[in-house]
């Protein structure tokens, strides 16, 4: 029997390509325009066809976490093959699906399960789920994996930029950055996470300068550009992550560059147009 699995929820917006080297669990979200309801799972609603609709609806969008039973499934599903089993979760103060997957985890007391609330989400969230499932395929101890998250956890640092706070207002998320609410028209703010929540960074007037802020931002946080890991991402943006994207090569030429895109629950937050940068060093 196969020792470790490592469990998520789309949130985690780790590219396919990345889920399916690592055996990685995901246990998808729910986006509903209305009363019409998708499975966050890049089928039966794909990221363009959201930000698609999400631009043109005057539905309310809202988003749902797991239910119990879906955790249920995909544990017992795992637990046939696997001797324990880690869940790294988005934010419990962002979504309910911590909750979730603690209700679930009731069901097999007998089982080794280990629920983990990362406190972020998006790729900060993937980065730890992408870290935990390859020292597990090293058959590293389940002790050593989670010691190992919570140091990575540590050293992550992210920065984002919405076109719009309207989306984030409107979803509920707008978390410690509630004072940006007053002036929304007036600025271009940039974003981080702060104990679990969306927080205020720093205050620009324009997107383009709120751009040129992050790599300034950047600059003053890295010591070590040799051993830095960066991760940008878009949510319905591909040039302004193309032209990020080069900016921070030119800027940093970083050990590593990763691209990744804006999932549907957490786009439905950040709003169409975003720019998300999320990094460590080594």
């Amino acid at each position: 029997m196969n020792k470790i699995k490592i469990v998520t929820d789309s949130t985690a917006d780790i590219p396919k390509e990345l889920v399916e080297k690592y055996g990685i669990e995901v246990v998808p979200l729910y986006v509903n325009f209305g009363e019409d309801s998708y499975i966050d799972d890049g089928k039966s609603l794909t990221k363009k066809q959201f930000y698609e609709k999400l631009e043109k609806t005057k539905k309310q969008v809202t988003t749902s976490q797991p239910a119990p039973q879906d955790f249920i499934q995909a544990y017992d599903r795992i637990l046939q093959d696997y001797e324990s089993i880690i869940s790294i979760h988005i934010s419990g103060k962002m979504s309910g699906t911590f909750n979730s997957a603690q209700l679930a985890k009731r069901n097999f007391a007998d089982r080794d399960i280990e629920i983990i609330d990362s406190e972020l989400v998006h790729m900060p969230l993937g980065l730890l789920v992408i870290k935990a499932a390859e020292l597990a395929l090293e058959n590293r101890p389940k002790e050593e994996i989670i010691h190992e998250v919570q140091k990575l956890k540590e050293k992550i640092r992210v920065l984002f930029i919405p076109r719009s706070l309207k989306y984030m207002i409107k979803s509920g998320r707008i978390g410690r950055a509630k004072g940006l609410i007053a002036s929304l028209l007036k600025i271009r703010p940039i974003l981080t996470f702060y104990k679990g929540e969306t927080a205020q960074f720093k205050t620009t007037r324009r997107f383009g300068q709120a751009k040129d802020e992050l790599i300034k931002s950047m600059k003053s946080m890295i010591k070590d550009t040799s051993n830095l890991m960066v991760v940008v991402s878009d949510s319905d943006a591909r040039e302004e992550e193309d032209m990020m994207v080069q900016r921070i090569e030119d800027t940093f030429s970083p050990r590593e560059i990763m691209r990744a895109e804006v999932g549907p629950v957490v786009g439905n937050h950040l709003g169409p147009g975003g720019i998300t940068v999320t990094f460590y060093e080594k």
